[in-house]
């Protein structure tokens, strides 16, 4: 608590330095970092503690807020993300441009990867920043006077490169960044700098299912990541979505695509495992929430899940029966699930490798059923969305959307229509 007794100690000078008048009210959370009563239980919270209590302002118009509404409208707020070209990222940022919020968006591509991004804010509503996460001049410039940062950044397999060598075959590889570097690196970094900088608020995006001892190192590496976030900046909000399925996803392609390219589904062992996967654009709405109030969120945990499990024999029967498909599924013995993952990890068809398989072979679920989650005493209570007032979209709802193009023509080879 010492350091963030320090890290506050200067919060006149940081408000005076903002492009913009933040209410008083706003800044009321400050106070508490001068008691010893963890920040998430302060007396300060139990007075907000009414029915809607992590229910955020989102439609309400803000004390600073001008302009029209909408995305024309300044809402008073900069976020800056890491991780915004990414799946869920794409969709916060719609989330946050429609709500007229400032954002920085740090990019390590080039400028193909955020031109969609452009139109999703009004004009000067954005900063785009490119970085090297082991340039931390360039991360600092990324965040620069934000109050909120967002951590959307993960990997699922090293990246790297190519290179000469001297030797035969005079070729060789080089790992550019591995699984370790992105979840757990780049998170750690994140943390020390928005300490550093005394930046509000930190939202990391985690994962549910997630432990030290996972065969997955994705899963591993993540669980490191959270805690180390949890270490350095105690009071950041931990997002933890279970699997992620959406337009681009990797999750529900998996089974479409294996059907066309190889005229099967394998499954790992019997099939019977379990995943309660969510839809991408829920979380993105959650953390967009948050990031409306986010001095009520300091400290705690947030679980995204959706309304049903399914064991991925049941997923891979759901897929084929949507596109029409009369495919098999197959059971793989885990050993050798694992062999083929490998090889599917060295071609572009189908978004599959080792580690994601090892993933896949073990539950992902949330750390509770819905009901539990209701029943939690409020004190260290862990949230879902359902506190914020989004219900989980169910996937039966939203798949065909983006998968029945794998239908045989497509949607065209339909003359009595959809509905």
């Amino acid at each position: 608590m010492m350091l963030r007794r320090s890290a506050f100690a200067s919060a006149a000078r940081f408000v005076e330095r903002r492009s913009f008048i933040v209410p008083p009210e706003a800044y009321k959370f400050r106070s508490r970092f001068s008691s010893s009563t963890p920040s998430n239980l302060s007396a300060s919270t139990k007075e907000n503690d009414i029915p809607d209590l992590f229910l955020p302002r989102i439609t309400e118009k803000r004390l600073n807020e001008a302009g029209p509404g909408g995305r024309s409208s300044n809402a008073g707020i900069k976020v800056a993300i890491f991780g915004a070209t990414g799946f869920v990222g794409k969709h916060l940022c719609h989330n946050l441009g429609h709500n007229g919020a400032y954002a920085y968006i740090g990019n390590r591509g080039d400028d193909v990867d955020i031109r969609d991004m452009k139109p999703m804010f009004d004009l000067g509503h954005t900063r785009f920043v490119h970085y090297n996460a082991r340039d931390i001049e360039s991360m600092k410039e990324v965040i620069g006077d934000a109050d909120v940062v967002i951590n959307l950044t993960s990997k699922t397999h090293d990246t790297g490169q190519p290179v000469q060598t001297s030797k035969f075959p005079f070729i060789g590889w080089q790992t550019n960044y591995s699984i370790e570097d992105v979840n757990v690196g780049i998170a750690k970094t994140i943390a020390e700098l928005c300490v550093e900088m005394q930046v509000d608020n930190l939202i990391h995006v985690s994962a549910a299912g997630i432990s030290e001892d996972h065969p997955s190192e994705w899963a591993r590496t993540k669980y490191r990541g959270e805690q180390i976030v949890r270490e350095i900046y105690p009071w950041a909000t931990i997002v933890r979505p279970t699997q992620l399925f959406g337009t681009e996803d990797k999750f529900l392609h998996y089974f479409a695509n294996m059907q066309k390219m190889y005229g099967v589904v394998p499954v790992c062992g019997d099939g019977s495992t379990l995943t309660q996967p969510v839809w991408a654009v829920d979380v993105a709405k959650t953390i967009s929430r948050i990031t409306d109030a986010p001095e009520k969120f300091e400290g705690r945990t947030v679980d995204c899940f959706g309304p049903s499990d399914y064991t991925y024999e049941e997923l891979g029967k759901f897929v084929l029966d949507l596109i029409e498909q009369d495919k098999k599924i197959l059971h793989v013995p885990e050993k050798y699930y694992l062999m083929m993952a490998k090889a599917l990890g060295y071609q572009s068809f189908v978004s599959m490798n080792e580690d994601m398989a090892k993933l896949w072979s073990r539950d992902m679920l949330p750390a509770m059923t819905a009901e539990e989650y209701r029943n939690q005493p409020e004190e260290g209570k862990i949230i879902t969305m359902e506190d914020l007032g989004i219900t989980a979209t169910p996937i039966e709802k939203e798949a065909f959307s983006y998968l029945h193009r794998f239908r045989t023509a497509g949607h065209f080879g339909r003359v009595d229509g959809y509905h």
